[in-house]
């Protein structure tokens, strides 16, 4: 049995997610706000936010100000009253069996059980408040809720990463150069998320966004880079976004002579993607390998011209000094 919603549910409850968590401030959020935030498609968005106000669970105003608010607040919305918004009622409509043999034409032999379970899962939604789902969606953002063992987001869904660029410039410069790094590492992983976002608009327009919402924070820490001719630092960092777990990265950011004025930075390590390509493990690698590739190359062009901020050169990067592996 697929327990999950179809693409209207799942827009609505996501729609209704946006407006609990602007409802304490007291402002309406406009549809343009909740596609942002939600990654609702703009083409459904209203649609979507008008089954919220059939169902008498929003209301909608019109002018500067204006946008859709929840009636009441989330603390006394069921998540039941939002699921059937954009599923409509859940009970069953038909045999759980569907045709049988001429002794089912009153009941067939699941209806008890069925029932039961149908009647199991509406209790479970209507205990269930939009505020505690809210709440749950913003420790998921800032990646204070456990996930739990069953957890379909992300699942094993993990990006192996080796790839390096070359430098020219000697290593101890480089060295010197990521001591001092964590100001504009930043901008360089940010960079590499909007360049792959780009690159999944062209392979399937239709699926949530790669970027994330927020700068991703990055860390870097001396280590032992497992080679003996070169010098290196773990990197580590998390990119949030308003859909769930958080993308990450862990590994090795090493530097290696190529010779007295050239070197090679290599990454290697494994990056757990964003909720938008998870269920898809051949997109998310993809993804993920071009997100990598932009950022190590963009962290290359910021050590080599250094009063250039980083961030959104990635192109430029590539025509310029810093030679790469294809």
């Amino acid at each position: 049995m697929n327990m999950t919603l179809s693409k209207r549910g799942d827009y609505v409850v996501r729609s209704a997610l946006c407006l609990a968590r602007a409802y304490a401030s007291g402002e309406h959020r406009k549809i343009r706000e909740v596609v942002a935030e939600m990654d609702v498609p703009q083409t459904f968005a209203s649609q979507i936010l008008a089954d919220l106000v059939r169902a008498g669970l929003a209301t909608s105003q019109a002018g500067k100000a204006g946008g859709y608010r929840l009636i009441r607040p989330p603390e006394e919305v069921s998540l039941l009253e939002v699921v059937e918004a954009g599923e409509g009622p859940l009970r069953s409509e038909r045999c759980a069996l569907g045709d049988g043999p001429c002794r089912w034409e009153s009941v067939c032999p699941l209806h008890e059980t069925w029932g039961a379970a149908t009647a199991a899962l509406r209790e479970t939604l209507a205990a269930t408040s939009l505020a505690a789902i809210a709440a749950r969606d913003e420790a998921l953002e800032r990646s204070e809720y456990a996930l739990p063992t069953d957890s379909h987001r992300h699942g094993s869904t993990l990006v192996d990463i080796d790839d390096w660029v070359q430098v020219e410039l000697p290593p101890g410069a480089i060295d010197r150069s990521l001591a001092r790094a964590e100001a504009w590492l930043p901008a360089c992983v940010r960079s590499g998320y909007d360049d792959a976002e780009g690159l999944r608009q062209g392979i399937d327009p239709g699926s949530l966004s790669w970027s994330p919402s927020a700068t991703p924070v990055v860390a870097l820490a001396a280590c032992d880079p497992g080679r003996g001719d070169g010098t290196g630092r773990t990197l580590t960092w998390e990119a949030g976004g308003s859909r769930g777990p958080l993308s990450r990265f862990e590994g090795v950011l090493s530097v290696h002579a190529v010779d007295d004025d050239r070197s090679e930075l290599r990454v290697a390590g494994k990056f757990r993607p964003p909720a938008a390509a998870a269920a898809d493990p051949a997109l998310a690698e993809r993804l993920g390998r071009a997100t990598m590739r932009t950022a190590l190359r963009e962290i290359a062009r910021a050590l080599e011209q250094p009063g250039d901020p980083p961030g959104g050169t990635a192109r430029r990067a590539r025509g310029g000094r810093v030679s790469a592996r294809s």
